[in-house]
């Protein structure tokens, strides 16, 4: 009955371990795909960093060179986000290999409580009765 529910809860953890592999690989591919319309283009690099209540409590000379920070890298972080979308099959590859090193962790697990179930189980067959040599 022992190896039965260790096996039966070991395979169900791999069935949720697999289970939130593909669920987090759907959202990063979700993720990367859609990464260059998220991006906005140039239009969002010229949007307002905060909100117009608080621009009275901001310096104009701060304002003024983020805003300049921003429009100088603004055309390095477009190329980059344009890029995210071709690196979805480097995700494929890391999430197989991040789900087979789960897989493989829990199911030497597995193995290691069906093994300890046996020795337990070997341990108590082994010994004596508490009476039995108390009648010599």
């Amino acid at each position: 009955m022992l190896y039965a529910l260790s096996w039966f809860l070991s395979l169900g953890l791999l069935a949720f371990w697999s289970l939130a592999c593909w669920g987090l690989y759907a959202l990063t591919v979700w993720a990367m795909a859609g990464a260059g319309a998220l991006a906005g283009g140039g239009a969002a690099m010229g949007a307002a960093l905060w909100p117009a209540w608080a621009t009275a409590w901001i310096p104009p000379q701060l304002t003024a060179d983020l805003q300049a920070m921003l429009a100088a890298i603004g055309p390095m972080v477009q190329a980059a986000l344009e890029t995210v979308p071709m690196l979805a099959g480097a995700v494929s590859v890391l999430a197989w290999a991040i789900w087979g090193l789960g897989a493989l962790l829990l199911l030497a697990l597995a193995i290691g409580a069906h093994v300890l179930i046996a020795v337990l189980k070997s341990r108590k067959s082994r010994q004596p009765l508490p009476g039995a040599n108390a009648a010599h």
